[in-house]
């Protein structure tokens, strides 16, 4: 799979609008979003790069979508009258109402399941049809950051708190969500902080709050990790809301990150954004995301690329943690629109499916078919693998996810649905070539060139080598179909460029 390696230049000068054109509005709509059409393309080109930025950054917040179908009362803990009830039945040995309540538990895990289901099925279809594409990616970037999982949280409604949490601040403040994530109920569970007190504080959340959401390895001691346990003891919740219990925290001095005092968890959370180390994280973290896969190391990391990281380290500092301005500058620099950084980055699973669907005109489909494809891919929404996250990059592929990848985009071209009678009614209503501008009149050689040209961007040129090979293949195709070019040849078009290695890439 083709790469770039050539260095990019470090320059953050405003790209011009004379030099934004379809290939530079193409990429700013798959990396900060998740692609377009060529209306779409057309109209970033219209409106310049400045405005067609401010567009992307402006977002409405978490009122944004629709959560009202999402029940926040099928996981509860018992009333005092029911937990009265089973300390009785436990001292009289009463199995039938043990048993009872043994069912009304499993019950409410079942009914939580299958709301989970639909919550990861909700939001792939957020993401693919959102109005708002900055907001949906960076929603999924604090949900990678803050990794959480239903397996450790078995709790739905508390995920789906903490992705309206993540969508509320997407392109906010850091440290405001910093704040926020120590009283968010879905990791206090999962880190096992919920049940932390001054006679037996839980390291977890100290220790990931510093090494994978804020400093990184060797920029905190252990020592840190025991004193930030005890400053987060008594942070837990009940029911959906967050709770503070003052007798199970440890109020006796603590020293953390050169700060010693009576340190709570915010107190805590305020040594943390002091470190240097902190805006140079996120900094790193939202390059990798939005720019290029760079190496964790930053003895790896190309001298240019530095720069363009140390500055945005500086940016985020300068503007007490907020993200927007520091993104803005990002997505209007020249180093971002650099050949070296175009059509270098492997798409994640959900950048795939949510791509297609935008820049291919293709639906997400049947919804639980394509959650499970996610997860043969690798990234199952609400499931990462650990608290660190997806690896991302050339993790995302190998020889069983380059299968399932193939395998999704074809359920897509088929309308999601695998019964033949579902399948011809999408056929009917779907044909690619109303997504070329003039694509209903052109001959099959014209269209496969324009899709090409279209889904791969550059690469897929004809005065690429490479996009003259792959151009070549389609042509091969074409001449098996004759002189009718039709619906079908156009899908047969999409199926092998969207089966093609660079396809992988944007």
């Amino acid at each position: 799979m083709p790469m770039q390696t050539a260095r990019p230049t470090a320059s953050l000068n405003p790209i011009t609008r004379a030099d934004f054109g379809p290939d530079e509005a193409r990429h700013l709509l798959w990396h900060a979003g998740f692609g377009g059409d060529p209306f779409d393309i057309s109209t970033a080109i219209d409106l310049g790069p400045e405005d067609a930025v401010d567009r992307l950054l402006d977002v409405p917040g978490a009122n944004g979508v629709d959560t009202s179908k999402f029940r926040g009362d099928i996981v509860r803990e018992w009333t005092d009258a029911e937990e009265e009830q089973l300390r009785r039945a436990r001292q009289r040995r009463n199995e039938n109402t043990l048993a009872r309540f043994r069912e009304m538990r499993q019950e409410m895990q079942r009914n939580d399941r299958r709301q989970f289901a639909e919550l990861q099925a909700w939001w792939l279809e957020v993401l693919a049809t959102t109005a708002h594409p900055l907001q949906e990616k960076m929603t999924l970037f604090w949900h990678g950051h803050f990794a959480t999982s239903y397996r450790g949280v078995e709790n739905s409604y508390h995920l789906l708190l903490q992705n309206q949490l993540f969508r509320e601040h997407a392109v906010g403040k850091f440290d405001t969500l910093l704040y926020g994530i120590v009283r968010d109920p879905a990791i206090l569970a999962y880190l096992n902080n919920n049940r932390s007190n001054k006679r037996e504080p839980n390291e977890n959340l100290a220790r990931e709050l510093m090494e994978l959401f804020s400093l990184g390895v060797g920029n905190y001691t252990e020592r840190d990790i025991k004193e930030g346990a005890r400053a987060l003891t008594g942070y837990t919740f009940e029911g959906n809301q967050f709770v503070f219990r003052d007798e199970w925290h440890d109020d006796n001095t603590k020293n953390i990150l050169g700060v010693r005092g009576p340190i709570n968890g915010d107190d805590f959370v305020t040594a943390i954004l002091r470190q240097p180390a902190c805006a140079r994280f996120l900094a790193l973290k939202l390059y990798r995301f939005f720019v290029a896969d760079v190496s964790d190391d930053p003895k790896q990391i190309p001298d240019n690329v530095t720069l363009v990281i140390g500055h945005m380290a500086s940016a985020l500092r300068r503007d007490r943690y907020d993200v927007k301005p520091v993104l803005r500058e990002l997505f209007l620099s020249e180093h971002f629109y650099d050949p070296a950084n175009m059509a270098g980055r492997i798409k994640s699973p959900v950048e795939l499916i949510a791509g297609a669907t935008r820049s291919l005109d293709l639906p997400v489909g049947f919804h639980i078919a394509m959650v499970r494809m996610l997860d043969a891919m690798g990234q199952e929404l609400f499931r990462p693998p650990s608290v660190a996250g997806w690896d991302g990059g050339r993790s995302w592929i190998n020889t069983s996810t380059i299968y399932a990848r193939q395998n999704a985009l074809a359920l897509m071209l088929a309308g999601g649905r695998r019964n033949p009678q579902q399948r011809q009614q999408f056929a009917a209503g779907y044909d690619p070539r109303t997504v070329i501008p003039n694509g209903m009149t052109m001959s099959g050689d014209e269209f496969a060139t324009a899709m090409l040209r279209h889904a791969l961007g550059p690469i897929g040129d004809a005065s690429n080598p490479i996009g003259a090979a792959r151009l070549e293949s389609l042509q091969e195709f074409l001449e098996t179909i004759g002189p009718n070019f039709g619906r079908e040849a156009a899908v047969g078009v999409i199926a092998l460029i969207t089966a093609m290695p660079e396809y992988q890439l944007c």
